[in-house]
């Protein structure tokens, strides 16, 4: 009867420690898969897959340059992992200026994460064209990029046309839902033969559609009314990222053409 007893003991023992083994292995894959979905400015296997062209790979900035040169600004720096406009305090007469992907791109999805400074402003361009002695947000729709607390512009324009998410000047982002000052706010925006969609943290905050009657009535009665270039927005262009003199960081900049 002993001797069954001692048998008994050595088989639970035995598969109590296979258990504990498989048990560790699949909480070790697990945070292996955790690790590898959440990689800062790296693609996943999935989107690689998928074709998605990493912009930012957090220690090059060889995808971009300045708007209007071939280099890239001394006002832009790598800090932590991220694309950061150093703030001047001037506004938009900011000592980096704006900057390109150096590639245009036609019908795509754009993601990234951006953090403001506080009582900071910047923007997210798209379909942005490089015309000689022109500014870039005179061709390229901008998603708005604002303390949306501290910044004037939030209060300004029209039913909260200039927050964050916002068409700028144009589209209120509802809902208004931006992270406060210091945290990371993620962004896609889709762009399809002229169907715009903005989404900020996961949520879809506007649709529009440019070169509609709808679109040009809206640039009309706006600030773009007399930018020709705005109005009829071209099919294919840069992204662009703003220096509007306050400290913006961007990163896990990605796209993937559609």
């Amino acid at each position: 009867m002993k001797q069954l007893l001692y048998i008994m003991m050595i088989a639970l023992a035995i598969s109590s420690c296979k258990n504990t083994g498989t048990q560790a292995t699949d909480e070790a894959k697990s945070d292996s898969l955790t690790i590898d979905s959440a990689a800062t400015n790296a693609l996943s296997a999935q989107e690689v897959k998928d074709s998605v062209i990493l912009l930012f790979d957090g220690k090059t900035t060889d995808q971009w340059r300045s708007y209007g040169k071939e280099t890239f600004p001394k006002g832009w720096k790598i800090n932590d992992d991220a694309i950061h406009c150093i703030g001047s305090g001037k506004g938009e007469a900011g000592e980096g200026g704006d900057i390109i992907t150096k590639e245009k791109f036609k019908n795509f999805e754009l993601t990234l994460e951006w953090k403001i400074s506080e009582g900071g402003n910047s923007g997210i361009f798209y379909l942005a064209q490089e015309i000689a002695g022109e500014p870039i947000w005179k061709s390229a729709p901008e998603m708005q990029v604002l303390d949306n607390e501290k910044h004037p512009d939030a209060k300004l324009g029209v039913d909260g046309n200039r927050q964050a998410g916002s068409l700028y000047d144009l589209i209120p982002a509802k809902p208004q839902n931006a992270k406060p000052v210091g945290e990371w706010n993620s962004v896609k925006i889709m762009v399809y033969k002229g169907t715009v969609v903005h989404y900020q943290n996961g949520v879809q905050v506007l649709e529009y559609h440019l070169w509609t009657d709808e679109w040009k009535k809206m640039c009309a009665n706006s600030k773009f009314k007399d930018f020709s270039n705005f109005v009829n927005t071209a099919t294919e262009g840069f992204i662009g990222l703003q220096d509007h003199g306050d400290d913006v960081w961007y990163r896990n900049i990605k796209i993937r053409k559609l």
